[in-house]
């Protein structure tokens, strides 16, 4: 506030005016510390909240220890109940989040839950029993066994692209191993958590499956806490800061992340085939795919040819807006426009797409070729619909530009020529590899899914996932009496000499 002197006309206005401006300026200043005081009360509750749910956690966990077949098969039954039983609400909060289309919530989120909780269910007896180890004649008259136990106290952190999928899938792993679990689902699919709080509320005890909604803060403060183990789902950059927090407690750690997973389409492929399964993969979900070609390595003999397929293939698949989802968020949506703008300036010329739609979240599938190694999309992990094509000449050339870059979640050859698959199989490190497909060894219940390095550190889905959340405990079992261990005991002599000497020799 400016005061002017020609505004000051008596010493009344003075005395009466400057009162009121500074009892406003007092008042302003209360309101500000009262609105201070009242969020830090607010996230101090937040926090006490949490921390309670953790605590009654950690204490279920101990019970949870001599859970039965029995009461771990009927956690699951009843999650599967729950999800046949609410399929119509899961399509709609997921389209909330994502305008994502009823099939593809149902294949994509549904059925990938309900595979893993069959899968589970079937299996689960044999994965809880202990498993007998072999042994040399050095460990004779005992009996050696690993046993799987549960690690505890879990948290699963969850992205929002999947936002059922990946927060219920290893909540079933964690369930199956025999652990009390909370789990934070993300902010920017606010429809599809509040769902999964009511599931879990219905459907469990909070100290045996919690739900912490919210943002930041407070997966922050969930990451202080010494749980057993965290299952993180999420970008590189979050899983070294989860990552981070884990090892401040000594916690165990999953990491399911991205990168940039190459897709390489050679000589010899099938181009109509290698077409349609990559534009599928690739616009599935809107790009917003972990697992997605990040970027297209293609011999130059066939570039021209895949870039026609492609077009035919992509209008085919995703011309209809109603089969094809949104984008989570302005900002994500405003990242990607910003994507192919660099890439376009740095050269790259755009083969189709390039439509973006601000106001209704949407962005075409986008081919871009030519595109230069020094623009975002070829440095960062695009997870969106914008797809690079860069040609080679040479495998051997198409394989240094892969290990140029971290390790990627997946990669894809389209190929049908043994000699090169095999070559890219031994040459290249990814946390997973399809021929002749894309992102469909996902759904694989058999297949250990997860990452390498950059991409991810262990593995999920599953007997993998159950192995996952738990301890695989190593049991020995001695005889009493007379052992074999008892004839290299201290004092020593020429026979333990000798005993010792040949157990170096021979065993």
């Amino acid at each position: 506030m400016i005061l002017r002197k020609t505004e000051l006309k008596t010493d009344e206005w003075n005395s009466k005016s400057w009162n009121k401006f500074l009892n406003r300026k007092e008042l302003e200043s209360q309101l500000y510390l009262r609105l201070t005081f009242y969020f830090y009360i607010m996230d101090t509750l937040a926090q006490s909240r949490i921390r309670e749910l953790f605590e009654s956690c950690k204490r279920k966990s101990l019970e949870l220890r001599t859970s039965t077949l029995a009461h771990r098969k009927a956690n699951l039954r009843k999650l599967e109940t729950w999800i046949l039983n609410n399929r119509a609400e899961i399509h709609m909060a997921v389209y909330r989040d994502l305008q994502k289309p009823t099939q593809e919530t149902d294949v994509t989120e549904i059925f990938v839950v309900l595979s893993e909780i069959r899968k589970a269910r079937k299996n689960l007896r044999s994965w809880m029993m202990p498993e007998r180890v072999g042994s040399s004649i050095v460990f004779i008259g005992t009996k050696a066994e690993s046993c799987p136990e549960p690690k505890g106290a879990c948290l699963i952190i969850s992205p929002w692209n999947y936002p059922f999928q990946l927060a219920i899938a290893p909540l079933v792993s964690a369930l199956a191993a025999g652990n009390s679990v909370i789990t934070k689902p993300s902010e920017f699919s606010e429809n599809t958590s509040n769902l999964i709080k009511k599931m879990c509320d219905e459907l469990f005890e909070s100290d045996e499956v919690g739900v912490v909604l919210g943002a930041v803060d407070e997966s922050k403060e969930l990451l202080s806490l010494p749980f057993d183990h965290i299952f993180f789902t999420g970008s590189p950059t979050v899983g070294k800061i989860v990552m981070e927090a884990a090892a401040k407690n000594l916690a165990s750690v999953t990491l399911e992340l991205g990168g940039k997973s190459p897709t390489i389409v050679d000589e010899t492929a099938n181009i109509k085939d290698a077409a349609t399964k990559i534009s599928w993969g690739k616009w599935l979900n809107a790009g917003q795919v972990c697992i997605a070609p990040d970027y297209l390595l293609v011999h130059e003999k066939v570039k021209q040819e895949l870039i026609e397929e492609l077009v035919v293939q992509s209008t085919k698949l995703y011309g209809n807006e109603e089969t094809y989802a949104a984008i989570i968020s302005r900002e994500h949506h405003n990242r990607i426009n910003d994507l192919m703008a660099d890439a376009i300036e740095k050269g790259a010329d755009l083969e189709f797409g390039g439509k973006s739609d601000r106001a209704n979240l949407r962005f075409t599938p986008t081919l871009l070729s030519n595109v230069s190694s020094v623009t975002r999309v070829m440095e960062e992990e695009i997870f969106g619909p914008i797809l690079p094509l860069i040609s080679y000449q040479t495998l051997d050339e198409a394989i240094d530009i892969i290990n140029s870059k971290e390790k990627a979640l997946a990669l894809y050859i389209f190929s049908k020529s043994k000699r090169n698959i095999k070559k890219v199989k031994k040459e290249t490190s990814s946390g997973m590899m399809a021929i002749n497909d894309t992102v469909i060894q996902f759904g694989h219940p058999d297949l250990p899914i997860g990452g390498v390095n950059n991409s991810g550190i262990g593995k999920a889905h599953g007997y993998h996932g159950f192995i996952a959340f738990s301890n695989q405990k190593a049991v020995l079992t001695q005889r009493i009496g007379l052992t074999m261990a008892k004839t290299i005991y201290p004092p020593f002599g020429k026979l333990k000499n000798f005993i010792i000497n040949s157990m170096i020799k021979y065993f």
